[in-house]
């Protein structure tokens, strides 16, 4: 199979990349080699490289840089996808989109499963929602929702949180985000399953169990020998931060499931190796 992977600079995509190069014929591409903002260009590059599939990752994903700059977004998000999956259906190539749990609003109390409505509450959810509806519209397509990331290479969420304590400073973390936590190479491992399966439609992805956001930040200062007191956890109203938050998005994988796919590893048995690996020279 011959994978076009955009965005394939940024976490996700390189954990991508990593994963499904030992299986497949991988092309990447980053924003300087194609903006997905541009039609021409993106046709132009998938007509040459005629892939069987597409992994659209690249996005503009900061929530707060989403609310700040809407216009942006969209051209990103929306725009951007609509261009990688008209030019990929011209092709007859199947394009696999990389969504969030931030189309969702939090208001649930249990699981998210994959046919609960949507009801994005930030610009960035709504440009995800948008971007799905794009893809959906293919009569075959992948939407991966995935929850934060933390992975190699990349400057992540837990990598932020351990280079501020690691200079004597307390990092203020959200206490009442309540959701998932995503390995960037367990995710990248189950999308291959999935898209080999011969199975479409809307998946969840995030490893196995419940975590917050503070829960995160503390065992990966523990798990890094840092003073995990540092980590400062606040309710997400006094963090005022420019975009909107859930306070619950945690997703059921009920998708993997009826495909016959188990579910990633549990998030903190893959922080610990996450961790591991980041300290080996």
């Amino acid at each position: 199979m011959k994978v076009l992977i955009t965005g394939a600079a940024g976490l996700l995509g390189h954990g991508l990349v990593k994963v499904f190069q030992r299986k497949h014929e991988v092309i990447t591409v980053t924003h300087p080699e194609m903006d997905v903002t541009d039609a021409a260009a993106v046709r132009a590059k998938l007509r040459v490289v005629q892939p069987d599939v597409v992994i659209h990752s690249a996005a503009m994903p900061d929530v707060d840089v989403c609310e700040l700059e809407p216009e942006k977004a969209r051209r990103v998000n929306i725009a951007g996808t609509r261009n990688v999956t008209v030019s990929a259906g011209e092709l007859c190539a199947t394009v696999a989109f990389i969504s969030s749990d931030a189309v969702f609003d939090g208001k649930k109390q249990t699981p998210y499963v994959e046919s609960d409505a949507t009801n994005p509450i930030s610009v960035y959810g709504r440009t995800k929602e948008f971007g799905e509806k794009i893809v959906e519209a293919a009569p075959k397509h992948w939407i991966f929702r995935i929850p934060v990331l933390f992975g190699p290479r990349k400057i992540n969420f837990v990598e932020k949180v351990l280079l501020k304590i690691a200079k004597g400073e307390e990092y203020e973390v959200a206490a009442d985000q309540i959701g998932g936590a995503a390995y960037t190479l367990d995710i990248a491992e189950k999308m291959m399953e999935v898209m080999t399966s011969g199975n479409f439609g809307i998946f969840h992805l995030a490893n196995s169990g419940v975590c917050s956001r503070l829960d995160l930040a503390q065992r990966a200062a523990k798990l890094a020998g840092l003073d995990a007191s540092k980590v400062i956890g606040k309710p997400m109203a006094e963090m005022r931060r420019p975009g909107p938050r859930l306070g619950y998005s945690v997703m059921a994988m009920n998708g993997l499931t009826k495909c016959g796919i188990a579910p990633p590893r549990p998030w903190d048995a893959a922080l610990d190796e996450y961790m591991r690996s980041r300290n080996v020279a």
